[in-house]
C-alpha cells in the first residue's frame, strides 16, 4: 500500500489546494533537466555506500576478534555506534523510500540495511515511511513523536509529573529506547499488526522470511560471533555501549527536525477528520532545517539536516537536498510558507532541549507555544 493510497484514505485528510507543492515540483523538476542529473543512481551514493560499510565491517571486525583489552575496545565501540547510524542515516533511509535507485532491487538491498544493524526494515516501512511521513507531528497519529509515558513531546500528550525532569533524563533513554526496538517492539508490533494506533499488515511470506532472518543475523552478529571469544557480560556490556551509542545519536537528529520550539503540531479541525493545510504545507510547518551549509554534516547525516526538502522529495536521493534546498526555500517565500531551519546543529540541540523542559513544565498549555517567523534562519 502506497504514501498516497493511505494519504488518501486515511482517518485524515488534508486540504486540497496544491498549488504550491506543483510549483515547487515543477522548479525541481526543470532543476534535474537543466543540470541533466539523475533524481537516484547517483555515484557519490554508491562511493558513500562503500566507504560506511567498509568503515563498519573494519570496526566490527577489529572490535569482536582483535581488540583484547578495554582502551581498545572501547573507542572501537564508539566508532562502531556511528557506523550503524551511518548505515541508518545514508543507505536504509534511502532505500527504504525508494531514492536509492530506480532499480527496486537495489532500493530493498539498501533498506535490509536495517535488519544489518539490528531493526525490522518491513515495520520500519510502515511505521516511518507510511505513518510518519504521512502524518507528521499530527498526535495520535505520528508514532515516532509518541514514546508513551516516558515524555512529552507534543502540547496535546497528557503531561505527568515525572516529565518535568525530561530534558535531563530522555537523552540516555533515547539509546535504551533502540535496545527495546532491537529486542521488543519489532517483534511486538508484528504480532499484534499495529503501530500504535496504526493498522500494519503482517509479513508473510518472503517478508515474514526476511523478518526472522534479519533478527537472526543482528542477533548472530551482536551476541552469537562475539560469545565465542569474549565472556557474557563483555559481550552484553560492549552491545548495550555501541547500541546505545547508535541510538542517542539516530534519535537526537530525527527530533532536531520535529521535535522543537519552531516546529509546528497540529490538529484536526474542531469536530472533523480535516488537517487546515494541504499537505506540502503541512509538511514543511511540521518539520525544520539544521546546518544547511555544513557540507561534512551533510555527508555523515544522509542529508537529514534537510528534513524539509526529504518530506516533500522522499524519493529524491539525498545528496541533491542542498542544491534543491535553495529552490524549496523560495518557493516557500513566494507562497508564504514557513521555511524554517536552525544554523547549526548545535542550534537545533539547544532548541531540542528548551522543547523538552517547555513541555515537562506544569503551566506547559495544550497549544503551540512558539510562533516561529514566517523566514530566515533560527539561531
Amino acid at each position: 500500500m502506497s504514501v498516497d493510497h493511505i494519504r488518501n484514505q486515511g482517518r485524515l485528510t488534508f486540504k486540497r489546494d496544491n498549488a504550491f507543492y506543483k510549483e515547487l515540483r515543477r522548479r525541481v523538476d526543470d532543476y534535474f533537466r537543466s543540470s541533466d542529473r539523475s533524481p537516484r543512481d547517483c555515484p557519490a551514493m554508491y562511493l558513500k555506500t562503500a566507504i560506511i560499510l567498509t568503515a563498519f565491517g573494519g570496526f566490527y571486525s577489529l572490535l569482536v576478534f582483535v581488540a583484547g583489552s578495554w582502551w581498545q575496545a572501547l573507542p572501537l565501540a564508539v566508532l562502531l555506534g556511528l557506523a550503524m547510524a551511518a548505515i541508518g542515516f545514508n543507505i536504509e533511509h534511502d532505500g527504504s523510500h525508494h531514492s536509492y535507485s530506480n532499480r527496486a532491487w537495489i532500493n530493498r538491498l539498501a533498506a535490509m540495511t536495517m535488519d544489518l544493524i539490528g531493526a525490522s526494515s518491513y515495520v520500519w516501512h510502515w511505521k516511518h515511511v507510511v505513518v510518519h511521513h504521512t502524518y507528521v507531528n499530527i498526535t495520535g497519529h505520528d508514532a515516532d513523536i509518541d514514546i508513551s509515558v516516558f515524555g512529552r513531546l507534543t502540547p496535546h500528550q497528557k503531561r505527568f509529573g515525572v516529565h518535568r525532569w525530561q530534558h535531563f533524563y530522555l537523552w540516555p533513554l533515547y539509546g535504551l529506547n533502540v535496545i527495546k526496538w532491537h529486542l521488543y517492539d519489532d517483534f511486538r508490533d508484528v504480532i499484534a499488526g499495529r503501530i500504535g494506533s496504526a493498522r500494519m499488515p503482517r509479513p508473510k511470506g518472503w517478508e515474514l522470511a526476511g523478518f526472522v532472518g534479519g533478527k537472526a543475523l543482528f542477533l548472530t552478529l551482536a551476541f552469537v560471533l562475539p560469545l565465542l571469544v569474549h565472556p557474557l557480560w563483555t559481550v552484553v556490556l560492549f552491545y548495550v555501549l555501541t547500541v546505545g551509542l547508535a541510538g542517542v545519536v539516530v534519535s537526537v537528529v530525527f527530533q532536531l527536525a520535529h521535535c522543537v520550539e519552531e516546529a509546528e503540531f497540529p490538529m484536526p479541525q474542531e469536530h472533523s477528520d480535516s488537517m487546515e493545510n494541504a499537505w506540502a504545507v503541512h509538511q514543511v510547518e511540521t518539520t525544520v532545517n539544521f546546518a544547511r551549509r555544513s557540507k561534512v554534516e551533510s555527508w555523515l547525516l544522509g542529508g537529514l539536516n534537510f528534513q524539509i526538502e526529504h518530506h516533500l522529495f522522499p524519493r529524491v536521493c539525498h545528496v541533491h537536498y542542498p542544491a534543491i534546498s535553495n529552490l524549496v526555500e523560495q518557493t516557500c517565500r513566494d507562497f508564504g510558507v514557513r521555511y524554517g531551519e536552525h544554523t547549526s546543529f548545535r542550534a537545533g540541540l539547544s532548541s531540542h532541549f528548551r522543547w523538552l523542559r517547555r513541555m515537562g513544565a506544569q503551566t506547559a498549555g495544550g497549544s503551540q507555544l512558539i510562533v516561529a517567523p514566517k523566514h530566515g534562519p533560527l539561531k
